[in-house]
Order: C-alpha cells, then structure tokens, then sequence
C-alpha cells in the first residue's frame, strides 16, 4: 500500500519571480486576462496580492485594495487545473481574514453578469448584489458586459 504525502498549502504574498506563473495562469482562465502592467501597478500601489500555493504550485491567487472602511476584490482566480475543489472558498476566506485584522468591515467586488459559476461562489460566501456597472467588463468583437456589484458585510 502506498500513501501520497500531502502537499502544504499555504498563502504567500505574490514576489515579482512568480509574476510568470501568475500571467501563464490568468491567461488560460479569462478571456480578458489582466497584463503584467496591471500587476506591477497593483504592487507598486501597495494593493494585497495574495497566492494560493500548493507547494511551489500556484493553485491561485486574489488582488485587493483597502479603503477607509471596506476592500475591494479586484480579482481572483483559480487555476483551471485547480478549479471546482474548493479553492475559490479559501481564497475568499484568507481575503476577509486580511480585511478583519485590517479593521475593515466590508468586502465589494464586481462580477461579469454571465459569470454565473463565479456568482454562485460568491453568493455561498455571504455576497449580495448591489447594483449594475453598465458595460463594465469588455468582451469579444469589442462590445462589452455589464458586471453585477456585489458586497459582504465583515
């Protein structure tokens, strides 16, 4: 009988020698992936970018800001390898442990409207609709889609 070791799971803020690997993962999840400007302006900007790693394995990752009183998921995403086990969920909790020890009490976001996997995730972890940013996000044959504005309280 053989037994696999468990790998260690844990949260590293994001170094730029990830930056690869953190680029190579968003852009096999979206359609519209963020750019490494997007990143390096998110560090530079003193945003939270935590990753979720399996091992050396980056299973996922979150970038958020703080405000007065709230922060705003600005994305995240799971590895497609890694998705639909449960990851989304421990990103979303290690973004609200952040937000506690920060004194913050609320969590807001923004999700495409026809995101519907991502909505129900967010929507098990306590996140309600808020309004609708009209033609938020881009999408192919440059139209755009409108993004649902979710929060949580803290």
């Amino acid at each position: 009988m053989t037994t696999e070791a468990a790998v260690p799971v844990r949260l590293a803020p994001l170094s730029l020698a990830q930056l690869d690997g953190v680029l190579a993962i968003e852009q096999q999840a979206h359609a519209h992936p963020w750019s490494r400007r997007h990143f390096t302006d998110a560090l530079a900007s003193g945003y939270r970018i935590d990753l979720l790693l399996g091992g050396d394995c980056i299973l996922g990752y979150f970038v958020a800001m703080a405000g007065v009183d709230e922060a705003h998921l600005l994305n995240l995403t799971v590895a497609p390898a890694f998705q639909r086990q449960g990851w989304a969920q421990v990103l979303l909790d290690a973004l609200a442990l952040w937000a506690r020890a920060r004194g913050l009490q609320w969590l807001w976001l923004e999700v495409r409207v026809g995101n519907q996997r991502a909505r129900q995730v967010y929507e098990a972890n306590g996140f309600q609709a808020a309004g609708v940013r009209k033609g938020y996000y881009p999408v192919a044959a440059g139209g755009r889609e409108d993004a649902i504005v979710m929060s949580r309280a803290l």
